[in-house]
């Protein structure tokens, strides 16, 4: 073989290895996630309690931290751990009591239960309803019939107490042994982390941080303060939905309202779910409880107006956007740790997605997560009008527009969205990543939506010009769109500007500002294209006309915005500027007309 084609083979050679080791590399991703879920699952006995005592601590963290400043670190932690648990025993032994008073009391309400279904069959009519159930008692009779077969007797299965010596007197802790075993472990290991909170988190950045100390500062930092601020804001809007609960339910005479109201204050810790769960039971407590049709529908609406109350004031108010999660991926976690860890994944959920997301954050190998899970826009504002308009969706590019015009500046929407879009569409173009009619299609687009904007921007009182400006497009089509900007931008000043690209030749030009005297030039050269055609142009005009104004608009996003604009004042530029606020402002200096006040991005030549 000869020698091109033995350095072709082993080019080729190295790109199929390369591909495989990349597939593997992949594969291994895969299997690595795989593992982890399983021992997640597997391991869920242990890690379940140590993530609830985790929580807790989180909870805990603030009220510890206030209160040892005034009576010591230890005596802080061993009143806030006793206090806790002993309320959260307590009120636990409550619950239980009220559950079993209530499933006593369940039967006194039999005849607001009959009176009620008796009212429902007189609503009900129809064929249908009558042959479904019909088809349900003979589905009973049948299932009732066949648990015994005719002719056969029923032998009495005889119970015996046969308790075991020395046990019948604890015999009644059986099903209390694993829950307040799991408790009392909780319970330990919230106190050891409350005392050893330094410590525990500087092994953490011992372990993780090697090398990369201050980020793994910062990321343990923002976990701990945005997780502890989520609960603790969400523990102070239960409590205040629970308050609201009781005296609601009291005030409409439905019975056990502390109960109620605990149990709601602890549901609304479930995202979406205990909400509803929390509504449920009182509602059901009050077509048993009370009479007629009246109170049960006034404890319906009451939880409307109650939850209506609560998302829309208590939550928006006390920490909207705390948990820095997007819904969506707060739903898909949701569903993620409640199939992984049961209903204590369900409440674990919310602090450990906010845990992942702020680790992404920091964590290079994570950013795949923080892209996914994050509350904070996927594209920024630019990017997102250039892909719709790329992607040929002009409605919703309008939208952008709308949205940001609404929400922000109006002058600043050209700088903002629609300057960045021809800058990335040449851009592309250059790199070859878009076809010229693409790039062309994009300044077509944009040109529209600015008619759009146009129309929508109030008359401008009519001032007569003190200064007119010859605008010329170095490149083409998006520069003299560049200029229509500018145009809109200048309405109600005193100047004018007349856009054109036909010289081609400098000597033109010259010949053109002279003959119609122009007071000054602006040259629009929008970037990445290079600044030497502008720099040549600068030159020319300033030996013609010593005096006379010239403009350079090299308006650009700051990604692909000039570095320097200084060789084109160098070249003979009085103004040169990256914003087309920028370049509003300078001729609204010029004619002695105060404009809005615009960052500095631009060098001034006397």
């Amino acid at each position: 073989m000869d020698e091109p084609g033995r350095a072709w083979a082993l080019l080729t050679s190295r790109s199929v290895m390369a591909d495989a080791f990349k597939s593997l590399n992949n594969w291994i991703t895969f299997a690595g996630c795989v593992l982890v879920i399983g021992a997640l699952y597997w391991a869920q006995a242990v890690l379940v309690p140590v993530c609830l005592a985790i929580l807790l601590t989180f909870i805990l963290t603030p009220p510890v931290t206030w209160l040892q400043r005034r009576v010591g670190r230890l005596p802080a932690i061993l009143t806030v751990v006793i206090l806790v648990f002993s309320f959260l025993g307590l009120a636990g032994y409550g619950v239980y009591r009220q559950m079993a008073s209530m499933s006593d009391a369940l039967p006194t309400y039999r005849s607001n239960i009959r009176a009620k279904i008796r009212d429902v069959r007189g609503v009900r009519s129809g064929e249908p309803v009558k042959k479904f159930e019909q088809t349900l008692q003979q589905l009973q009779g049948d299932l009732g019939a066949g648990q015994q077969r005719p002719g056969t007797v029923t032998q009495p299965v005889i119970v015996s107490n046969a308790d075991v010596a020395g046990f019948s007197s604890i015999a009644w802790l059986g099903p209390f042994i694993e829950p307040l075993s799991t408790a009392g472990f909780v319970a330990t290991l919230v106190l050891f982390m409350l005392l050893e909170r330094e410590d525990l988190r500087d092994r953490l950045i011992g372990l993780f941080g090697h090398g990369q100390l201050a980020v793994t500062t910062k990321a343990i930092e923002e976990a701990a303060t945005r997780v502890s601020q989520q609960l603790l804001l969400q523990t102070v809007v239960n409590l205040i939905y629970g308050a609201l609960m009781i005296g609601g339910l009291y005030a409409f005479g439905v019975p056990y309202t502390l109960f109620w109201g605990a149990v709601g204050a602890a549901l609304r810790f479930i995202p979406y779910v205990g909400p509803v769960g929390a509504a449920a039971g009182p509602i059901l407590m009050a077509l048993a409880a009370l009479p007629g049709w009246k109170g049960p529908i006034e404890v319906a609406g009451f939880f409307v107006a109650l939850e209506l109350f609560t998302n829309l004031v208590l939550e928006t108010v006390l920490y909207a956007g705390a948990a820095g999660v997007s819904q969506v991926a707060l739903l898909v976690a949701i569903a993620f740790w409640t199939w992984l860890w049961g209903p204590l994944g369900l409440v674990l959920s919310t602090p450990v997605t906010v845990c992942l997301v702020v680790m992404s954050k920091h964590v290079p190998g994570l950013q795949v997560l923080n892209r996914l899970m994050s509350d904070v826009p996927a594209l920024s504002t630019e990017a997102s009008y250039y892909q719709r308009v790329i992607a040929g969706d002009q409605a919703e590019a309008a939208e952008l527009i709308d949205r940001y015009v609404k929400e922000e500046s109006p002058d600043s929407v050209y700088d903002a969205m629609l300057v960045p879009a021809l800058n990335y569409a040449e851009r592309d173009r250059i790199e070859e990543r878009l076809l010229p009619h693409e790039e062309a299609a994009v300044t077509e687009t944009t040109s529209e939506l600015l008619e759009l904007l146009s129309d929508a921007r109030p008359a401008p009182a009519n001032r007569e010009a003190r200064l007119r400006v010859l605008g010329y497009a170095v490149n083409g089509n998006p520069d003299e769109l560049g200029l229509r900007m500018l145009g809109q931008l200048l309405y109600g000043l005193p100047v004018s500007v007349d856009i054109t690209r036909e010289p081609q030749m400098s000597s033109d030009l010259v010949s053109l500002v002279r003959s119609k005297q122009y007071a000054a030039v602006c040259l629009a050269d929008l970037p990445p294209s290079a600044a030497t055609k502008s720099r040549y142009l600068v030159k020319k005009l300033r030996r013609a006309f010593p005096e006379l104004r010239i403009i350079v608009g090299r308006w650009a996003h700051p990604d692909l915005a000039d570095e320097t604009l200084q060789p084109l004042i160098e070249a003979g530029a009085s103004h040169a500027s990256n914003t087309l606020l920028e370049t509003r402002r300078y001729l609204a200096d010029a004619v002695g007309v105060e404009a809005p006040a615009t960052p500095a991005s631009t060098s001034d030549a006397a």
